[in-house]
């Protein structure tokens, strides 16, 4: 019981934080967890407002506003980093992987329904100018996950978010001038994704690695990543992409591999997540078999998880 009460008392303390950061929405527990996990900050860059979001919830809804108030300022840019979710506006419904990116409309209810532990980051782009950008063109739907203008979105938002920076620092127009970016960008990714062109147009052999070894490093947390799922998001042959792996004396799946156990490596080097279990991190990062993953750490490291652990996280 005492554990019920501390759970639905940290529920209602980010529910608060979520208002007070994002505007007016109602949040219901999962019933699929015993424990709620949540936490929800704000950062201002110059006046651009992001808001930086952790939850198990089981459903996070918004309700229609009157129409020119002012909780219905903002279009939400949001980038997802970790976790799946799904976004229901207007009768549609997208589905948010980790690096999606999704527009939505402030002024339109709409549910978001995390799958299990999600964490996201949601830039409030102001409305008006959002309209201004995009004309007659609908405010919701998911960028194409492959265009340039995804990946200029992805690495301008965490590059924003890595950084200690207050509405006190910068000109005064840096604030304007990114969400200004951030739309144009928006409205690009879009328009790609409704044309249903491929994200990736025609390039050298040499373009192509570098966009694979990219495209990996985006999509480490989804567990079908490999050769098939490269080659169809790159529009190429496997046969293709096998061989520009080879020119280099790499393997396609070696290379996934090493990468996925470097950044579970990362996250065990990390103070802050010492809370979440190595199978959790693991998990995080692609792997779907715990002694799989043990094995092969313990090869690359010389050490096994555990104790790679304890050796190098201060006590």
């Amino acid at each position: 019981m005492s554990a019920l009460l501390h759970s639905c008392d940290a529920f209602a303390s980010w529910n608060r934080d979520l208002r007070a950061v994002c505007g007016n929405f109602s949040t219901t527990m999962s019933d699929r967890h015993s424990l709620f996990i949540g936490s929800v900050h704000g950062q201002d860059i110059c006046g651009l407002e992001l808001a930086h979001i952790r939850t198990n919830a089981g459903l996070i809804s918004r309700h229609r506003t009157c129409a020119d108030g002012d909780d219905d300022r903002y279009c939400f840019l949001i980038l997802q980093s970790s976790g799946h979710q799904r976004i229901r506006q207007q009768h549609q419904v997208i589905e948010l992987r980790p690096n999606d990116i999704a527009l939505v409309d402030s002024a339109q209810a709409f549910e978001i329904e995390p799958q299990g532990l999600v964490q996201n980051i949601s830039i409030h782009l102001t409305r008006k100018e959002v309209n201004l950008q995009f004309g007659q063109k609908q405010l919701f739907g998911k960028l194409d996950r492959n265009s340039v203008a995804t990946y200029m979105i992805r690495a301008l938002v965490r590059s924003l978010g890595d950084v200690e920076l207050s509405k006190d620092y910068g000109g005064k127009n840096d604030g304007p001038a990114l969400e200004q970016a951030l739309i144009g960008l928006a409205a690009a990714g879009l328009s790609e994704h409704a044309d249903g062109q491929p994200g990736f147009a025609c390039v050298g052999h040499d373009d192509i690695y570098g966009l694979a070894t990219r495209l990996v490093e985006s999509s480490l947390q989804e567990v079908e990543l490999g050769p098939e799922y490269l080659a169809r998001h790159l529009n190429v042959s496997v046969r293709q992409l096998y061989r520009l792996f080879e020119q280099r004396h790499e393997s396609i799946s070696r290379y996934i591999l090493q990468r996925r156990l470097e950044r579970v490596a990362q996250d065990l080097r990390a103070p802050e997540l010492r809370h979440e279990s190595i199978t959790q991190i693991a998990f995080k990062w692609g792997f779907v078999d715990a002694a799989h993953f043990s094995r092969a750490f313990k090869r690359h490291f010389q050490h096994a998880p555990r104790d790679f652990r304890q050796y190098l996280l201060p006590v």
